[in-house]
């Protein structure tokens, strides 16, 4: 009675269960009614038994309560690069089917975001390190030891898991060595740029999951970007791993407010929206400087451009490094602000960010000082042609790439002892070692052993 009690409520739900009475645990197949279509449903039901994580995950998402299915984001047209027929449900029929879901069917129901998305840093993450040669020396040449088989490899696992591919496609499926991944910045064979499923992971695709931090912990953490070390160092970070298991994270867009939470989360900064300032997608819009370059500049560039510079004549760009506001830098840390007068006083506000400011330009010092040394060294040949085994080089690249972000970041996000310990004063130890070694090649003219 028990057992047929719980396929009366599973029926009543919406999902129609065919099971064998005497024995629940015996579910074989998966009936679905939710005024879905008969293709749609049919790939459900299939699919329960192949792949029955993801339908779980559909059937507890927004999606799945409203009726979309496998069809609205899988079936393509025969002649999209992407379309292939290797499911067996499909085979021989007039249906094409795509493994790979590009931004350009997401942007079919959620078009802002997705514009949104393109203006956006995030958009620029795989395109650039197609674009810029030390990226791929760095991988292929150096790490992968110009290695006829191996050379892909640091790439495959490391750098496209959190950046993104351009993706190839051979007789109807993604290439090895360009997917599965889940990096932000993803290029399709069809021409779309982004990657929905880096926050919201498929086939649930939870408002609430992307509103954690963990969210963006997959990419923004060790030595050169380690925001959630950051966060967890911030008194924020601290209120969060207290008590941020009992917040509310599924208010509608632009309704999650301080009240459902008590501290802030990545996602409440950089795209939520708090008062009259509405959510948005682009992660770059509320941002005043650029604290991944070797040297800070504010963001008064406009929008990001290499997504929209891709879509348009397939190049790969590096991008809009000034990429922020529309309205320039003042515009963008006005809106930041408005986020911390949520919770802070005007004065605290102000306050905290006059002397993060302070840091940045303090940064900059240092960076300009090694970066004139490192340019006469190369000038009077003075660097070696293999630039990794070059103590010069390694030290003015450690500066700004590891400890110079820490230093930067750790100022912006309220984290102390990144900005100081993990930051300035590794960076003055590094400043110090680099200027002995140009003062020896300087006065010896020659590259020490």
């Amino acid at each position: 009675m028990l057992k047929k009690s719980i396929l009366t409520l599973l029926a009543s739900s919406g999902l129609l269960m065919a099971a064998h009475v005497g024995d629940l645990t015996g579910v074989k197949t998966l009936k679905v009614d939710r005024d879905l279509t008969k293709q749609g449903k049919s790939c459900i039901e299939c699919h329960a038994k192949l792949n029955p994580g993801h339908v779980n995950d559909w059937k507890e998402s927004r999606h799945g309560h409203v009726g979309v299915s496998c069809v609205e984001c899988h079936v393509v047209k025969k002649d999209n690069p992407m379309a292939g027929q290797n499911c067996e449900g499909v085979k021989g029929t007039n249906t094409y089917v795509s493994i790979l879901v590009s931004p350009k069917t997401c942007g079919r129901c959620h078009p802002n975001e997705v514009e949104e998305f393109h203006q956006s840093g995030h958009a620029r993450a795989a395109i650039q390190v197609k674009a810029k040669k030390g990226m791929q020396a760095l991988m292929h040449k150096y790490e992968g030891r110009n290695h006829p088989k191996f050379n892909v490899s640091p790439e495959a696992t490391g750098c496209m898991q959190c950046h993104g591919a351009i993706i190839e496609v051979k007789n109807g499926r993604p290439t090895a060595e360009t997917w599965p991944n889940y990096g932000i910045g993803n290029v399709y064979p069809d021409g779309g740029v982004g990657n929905c499923k880096s926050c919201h992971s498929g086939h649930k695709f939870s408002i609430e999951e992307a509103r954690k931090p963990a969210a963006c912990a997959s990419c923004h953490l060790g030595p050169d970007h380690p925001d959630i070390e950051i966060y967890n160092n911030s008194m924020h970070g601290h209120i969060f791993n207290t008590e941020g298991n009992t917040w509310k994270y599924d208010s509608a867009p632009d309704a999650w407010e301080p009240g459902d939470y008590r501290a802030p989360t990545c996602a409440t900064c950089h795209m939520s929206g708090i008062g009259n300032l509405k959510s948005t997608h682009n992660v770059s819009r509320r941002l005043k400087w650029n604290i991944w370059a070797p040297i800070s500049v504010t963001r008064d560039g406009g929008y990001e451009t290499a997504a929209t510079t891709y879509m348009k004549t397939g190049k790969v760009t590096v991008g809009n490094k000034k990429a922020g506001h529309p309205k320039g830098s003042k515009a963008a840390r006005a809106e930041m602000e408005q986020v911390c007068k949520a919770c802070h006083s005007t004065t605290h506000t102000k306050n905290f960010f006059k002397m993060a400011d302070m840091h940045v330009e303090l940064y900059n010092t240092y960076a300009k000082d090694a970066k004139k040394m490192i340019d006469e060294l190369k000038k009077k040949g003075l660097m070696k042609k293999d630039v990794w085994a070059d103590e010069a080089f390694r030290l003015w690249y450690h500066l700004w790439h590891h400890e110079g972000r820490r230093m930067r970041q750790g100022a912006l996000m309220g984290a102390p002892d990144y900005a100081h310990w993990h930051g300035v004063f590794e960076v003055q130890q590094d400043i110090r070692k680099l200027k002995s070694v140009y003062n020896e090649r300087m006065k010896t003219g020659k590259i020490e052993e």
